[in-house]
């Protein structure tokens, strides 16, 4: 990574939080935070208490929620954090007419020079080391220009929270529309409706037709046609992929979705590992010596639905670190063997879950969009 930002892994919830609460204390300038669940208990309160506490000292506070993930938040949650000057908003509040529409990102910007980057929630079940207690999850703290180049995504979310934005950049090249797209030639890469092609899945295309070493955990692995083939093509030319999937997940119809595909990928030569003592909630994938990590997972909703951010680093020490991650959570992992699994019925509910999450959900979305511009 020359000339590329600082950067460190975040193994859990627990080293997260730390790090996420002693940045937003120390700030001088702005904090920005933006989250798909934000729930109250611990850690939650103790950041409203320090987002508060910054934003009375005069630091710009910004916070962004969606409106769904985070609609259990008692309605007057942010009071202090108002009252001392900071701005909540709330993204998409919750109607039915777009209630598909969701704002899935995790970010936390501090100064427009230190970010905060994964797969956290602000929420109780994500405290602990992800072996011991707390769901399993990785992140990464970035120091330098990256900070600002993510806060130009979440400048444009933050000001059409209320969720007019695909009226402005649907079909119309708007300045908020560029500026995001622009940020695919930074390896910054926020998706979503109204942003043309997902960016993410595009770039990570492109790495796997070359890449001869290939790991990917992914809480919700529902894989569309281009991205298996990609996976099974680098088998082909002698590579190795290996997926670190959920064995324990939040969400069980997603996993017996993804569950659907195990059998043509194992039979191709790709390791599936599913991970046991904890629920799985990682979004990461290294190829060759490029890192990609951020808020999105490999299914339908996060690749053509939600609004997310993933970020691109291509360095070989920081790969090397997120490989040992990886091989340390793969020690609680359980190796997937080929067989033909459970009989009629449960392939028949594999593919029903299938077709719920890659067809009805993707139809029902759209529609609420086409309503929207």
């Amino acid at each position: 990574m020359q000339n590329g930002p600082q950067a460190q892994w975040l193994p859990n919830g627990e080293t997260a939080f730390q790090r996420m609460l002693a940045a937003i204390d120390a700030a001088k300038v702005s904090v920005r935070l933006e989250t798909y669940i934000f729930a109250a208990g611990v850690p939650g309160d103790l950041f409203r208490a320090v987002l508060a506490g910054v934003a009375s000292r005069g630091v710009r506070v910004e916070v962004l929620v969606d409106g769904f993930g985070s609609r259990p938040l008692p309605a007057d949650y942010w009071k202090p954090v108002r009252a001392a000057g900071g701005d909540v908003r709330v993204f998409n509040p919750l109607s039915l007419d777009r209630i598909a529409i969701r704002d899935h990102r995790k970010l936390l910007l501090i100064d427009d020079r230190i970010a905060f980057i994964g797969g956290f929630n602000i929420a109780p079940e994500y405290v602990g080391d992800g072996v011991t207690r707390g769901w399993c999850d990785f992140g990464i703290e970035l120091h330098g220009e990256f900070a600002a180049k993510l806060g130009a995504s979440f400048e444009v979310l933050f000001a059409h929270h209320d969720y007019r934005f695909p009226r402005l950049g649907r079909w119309r090249p708007t300045r908020q529309r560029r500026a995001l797209q622009k940020r695919l030639r930074e390896l910054v890469l926020p998706t979503g409706p109204g942003l043309g092609r997902n960016v993410f899945h595009r770039r990570l295309l492109h790495d796997l037709g070359r890449a001869r070493d290939v790991e990917i955990v992914s809480a919700y692995f529902v894989p569309g046609y281009r991205l298996r083939r990609a996976l099974r093509l680098v088998v082909r030319r002698g590579g190795t992929v290996r997926l670190l999937l959920a064995g324990r997940s939040d969400v069980p119809l997603v996993q017996r979705a993804g569950r659907a595909f195990y059998g043509a990928l194992l039979r191709a030569g790709v390791t599936v590992e599913e991970y046991q003592p904890q629920v799985l909630h990682a979004k990461l994938a290294i190829v060759d010596d490029a890192v990609f990590v951020g808020s999105s997972n490999l299914d339908a909703r996060s690749l053509s639905i939600n609004y997310e951010v993933m970020v691109r680093l291509e360095d070989r020490k920081l790969a090397a670190e997120g490989r040992a991650l990886i091989a340390a959570a793969r020690q609680h992992a359980r190796p997937v063997r080929w067989r033909r699994r459970g009989g009629f019925w449960q392939r028949l509910r594999e593919r029903w879950a299938r077709f719920l999450l890659t067809r009805v959900d993707i139809w029902l979305a759209r529609r609420q969009l086409r309503r929207l511009v």
